[in-house]
């Protein structure tokens, strides 16, 4: 093996896969493969695309994804089931040779104990048959122990011996919960080589959780200790505490490869661009204080840390902005922009909308400059996600016509809407605790579909008293949950389509189910 690759860290991106399990984040077909997109232009090795098995909606995300996307490696998860390795090779099938099958099943104590109910001998058994079943199908099949770190080593040992002598060319060693701490994880990795003695046989992948805020220190040291892939999401999102954040471990790698002498092909001029986009189409903000992307991220307030930036930046500054693709040139449009240079930026941070997208984004883009001052890169990213949104609806949806409110503290807040759906218009009114309330409640009243919310949230999109403000949601619909995303200057009318949103989607399944039936 030559030195450069033995240098090389393969990245393995999950954030459609095991970022999109982090409690509201959901995500649309489209705003899938919008993220793949951006994904591929930040170079990583391979992209995650989902657990087909998992529904329908999964299956064709994931068969989506390899269809669209060119360069990476696209894989889709699977439990060590015959079924589940099928269908993840149907969905993978566009992909071609690109395809990685990646099989998982729990070996550790509690997992084997509490809910597999199996022996050892049984659990080795089944991860060697799934791996032999999934090489049927392709020739990068993964294995993951799932709760490695609580594992008997000598058992694990065992089972990836077993699983690189079936054919799996990548294995995985997940620390599920986020239980180990670096010391611990290395030696682990170390006892790895140390014990399988065909190890040499397959890359050696580490997927680390930040229960204990310790994913990216325990994959650092799982690469000092032979392992050559990293399995992370962007900004860490993903289950519970999330995952190892793509930025943080990449910019690791480049900014101290004096110590770890390792590298990554990662374009990171892309990975302010991908923080954004995953940030505003998952509607999970990104942390000010948050490593390499966050705002304050290349600020500095304290006047000894300013006089030493005036004077050398290095003095405080171990990263240059320019490296993670910030370049200071945010302020990109105005009102008397044209369509050509409107659409040019959109196509520039990844977004392809329909001609009728592009012309409601348009009139939205216009509407905002006589609002705003300065329109920004996020207020565009925020105007392409809400037309996304508004084609996810279809045809039949409803559509916010009108909205008034009145509140005051001296007043009941009520609001009127007026919704559009085809040719009829429906106006109604009600009161509640407050103007968003009332407002929601007056939808409801509306479309006789009533919603419990679960989850409210609301930011900025950029900086300024004139700036659009986001709503995210998550909605109840008896069983169904299902999240929604707006943005407007008025936050009210944002909080309304948000909620929208999620009425259209809800109402657009239950007519799917009913034809399927």
């Amino acid at each position: 093996m030559k030195k450069e690759d033995r240098q090389r860290v393969l990245i393995f991106d999950t954030t459609l896969r095991d970022g999109e399990q982090c409690p509201g984040a959901s995500l649309n077909h489209r705003e899938k493969i919008e993220i793949a997109q951006q994904l591929a232009r930040l170079n990583v090795d391979v992209i995650e695309a989902g657990f087909p098995v998992a529904s329908p909606d999964d299956f064709q995300a994931v068969r989506a994804v390899a269809a669209a996307i060119k360069g990476p490696r696209i894989a889709g998860l699977a439990r060590c089931l015959n079924k589940d390795i099928e269908r993840c090779a149907q969905a993978l099938a566009p992909a071609g040779k690109r395809a990685r099958i990646h099989v998982f099943l729990a070996t550790s104590r509690i997992h084997r104990e509490f809910k597999l109910r199996k022996n050892k001998t049984q659990i080795l058994r089944q991860a060697a048959q799934a791996v032999r079943f999934a090489r049927k199908f392709s020739n990068d099949v993964e294995f993951s122990p799932e709760d490695a770190t609580r594992t008997e080593r000598d058992y694990l040992a065992e089972v990836v011996r077993a699983v690189i002598a079936e054919g799996a060319t990548t294995v995985n060693i997940p620390d599920t919960v986020g239980y180990s701490v670096p010391t611990e994880f290395g030696a682990l990795i170390d006892y790895l080589f140390q014990h399988v003695p065909n190890i040499a046989a397959a890359t050696i992948n580490v997927h680390c959780h930040n229960d204990l805020g310790l994913a990216v220190a325990n994959t650092l040291a799982a690469l000092c200790a032979g392992a050559r892939g990293v399995e992370c999401t962007i900004n860490g999102i993903g289950e519970r505490a999330g995952n190892c954040a793509l930025e943080e471990l990449v910019m690791a790698l480049r900014t101290r490869n004096d110590v770890l002498g390792l590298t990554a092909n990662i374009r990171t001029q892309e990975l302010y661009r991908s923080s954004r986009l995953v940030s505003r189409l998952t509607g999970l903000a990104v942390q000010r204080n948050k490593a390499v992307v966050g705002a304050n991220a290349f600020a500095h307030e304290a006047g000894i840390h300013q006089d030493g930036m005036l004077k050398e930046r290095s003095t405080y500054e171990i990263m240059r902005p320019q490296d993670i693709g910030i370049d200071g040139s945010e302020l990109v449009l105005g009102k008397h922009s044209g369509r050509h240079a409107f659409a040019d930026r959109l196509a520039k941070m990844g977004f392809t909308l329909e001609r009728s997208e592009l012309d409601r984004a348009y009139r939205r883009f216009i509407d905002l400059a006589d609002k705003k001052k300065v329109v920004y890169d996020d207020d565009l990213l925020a105007i392409a996600r809400d037309e996304m949104e508004e084609g996810l609806s279809g045809a039949g949806a409803y559509q916010l016509d009108y909205l008034y409110v009145s509140t005051g503290t001296a007043t009941i807040p009520n609001a009127t809407v007026r919704l559009r759906k085809g040719k009829d218009v429906i106006q109604d009114a009600a009161c509640g605790d407050g103007p968003v309330d009332a407002a929601l409640k007056t939808i409801d009243r509306i479309t006789g579909v009533p919603g419990k919310l679960l989850d409210y949230s609301i930011q900025a999109v950029t900086i300024g008293k004139d700036a659009q403000g986001e709503v995210s949601v998550r909605v109840a619909f008896g069983d169904a949950v299902v999240s929604g995303k707006a943005a407007s200057t008025d936050i009210v009318r944002a909080s309304a389509a948000a909620y929208l949103h999620c009425v259209n989607r809800v109402l657009a399944a239950r007519t799917l189910s009913k034809r399927k039936t």
